[in-house]
């Protein structure tokens, strides 16, 4: 069975809640939020985000993508994510990476730059600690507590799952080792085939299994009446909001074009083990709502009845 969430911008207030209604209605499974201090375009603070589309869902899985936990004390994500899941009831999804594509937001965060990948590693040990023991104890490099509780814990439990994002070899590590899920971006379906196998051999390489594991693909889609159009749009957008010319990836790496290109290039991706897709449309502003509505008309249909 394949998931089909989306990945929505920061709208103002309601805007952003009358959109994640319509998701709900529309029969996606998830909504995700970016997350970063500081960025090249507004964004909002991840989790206090999803924690309003509570009260106005009931269905929808909340999801970050991905919250780069390094940049805050593991104990605080811990505590925020715990009462985000119990305020959902048990519906929040922790997707966490690296990061460091922005080092001013290391510098504004005081954190080392090169030690965020062992930060991570080790945070996931303690929000997963804190979430499941009470009273909690750890001894790392980094954190270190003994005999604590962050009551109430998670309503999911041993705790939420936690998708691990990213594409390098110690990502991929990271996910088999740890992940109850991956999510990749920036990546070709045959790259995505080679990462599920470096994953898996991660998993065994550490006497786990994967079953149930989620493999997740955050999906910078674009629909338009031509190929030629939607890519303009892709480049332009994406190009504003990494500071970077997007030109060069565009065929590598859009889903873009009529819904029967972007259904094709779904379906390379599907093929090659994703079974979760992170819809981040890549359109104007305004034109948000429009076009995930008719991603769901007119590709989701066709892809969970195939």
């Amino acid at each position: 069975m394949t998931g089909f969430g989306v990945q929505l911008r920061s709208h103002p207030p309601e805007s952003q809640w009358r959109i994640v209604r319509r998701l709900e209605a529309l029969g996606y499974d998830s909504v995700w939020t970016g997350d970063h201090i500081a960025f090249n375009v507004p964004m909002h603070e991840s989790l206090t985000l999803l924690a309003s589309y509570t009260p106005i869902t009931s269905r929808l899985r909340l999801g970050t993508c991905v919250y780069l936990l390094a940049l805050r004390g593991p104990a605080v994500a811990a505590k925020m994510t715990a009462t985000l899941d119990v305020l959902s009831g048990g519906r929040f999804i922790f997707g966490v990476g690296v990061g460091g594509e922005i080092p001013r937001e290391w510098e504004l965060c005081g954190v080392p730059r090169g030690e965020r990948g062992a930060r991570v590693t080790e945070a996931i040990d303690v929000v997963r600690t804190l979430w499941r023991d009470s009273p909690a104890s750890f001894d790392g490099r980094f954190t270190r507590f003994k005999d604590v509780s962050i009551e109430p814990r998670p309503v999911q439990q041993p705790g939420p799952p936690i998708w691990v994002g990213g594409r390098s070899e110690a990502a991929l590590r990271r996910a088999g080792r740890q992940g109850d899920g991956w999510i990749s971006y920036v990546v070709q379906p045959e790259r995505y085939r080679e990462s599920v196998a470096q994953i898996r051999e991660a998993a065994q390489a550490a006497g786990r299994s994967l079953d149930g594991f989620a493999c997740g693909h955050l999906t910078f889609i674009t629909l338009g009446r031509d190929y030629e159009s939607a890519r303009a749009t892709w480049v332009r957008m994406l190009s504003r909001r990494y500071a970077q010319d997007f030109s060069p990836l565009a065929e590598k790496y859009g889903i873009i074009g009529t819904p029967e290109q972007c259904l094709e290039r779904l379906e390379r991706f599907r093929e090659a083990g994703c079974n979760y897709f992170i819809l981040d449309t890549i359109v104007d502003f305004e034109q948000q709502e429009e076009h995930v509505e008719r991603i769901a008309a007119e590709i989701l249909p066709r892809l969970r009845g195939g």
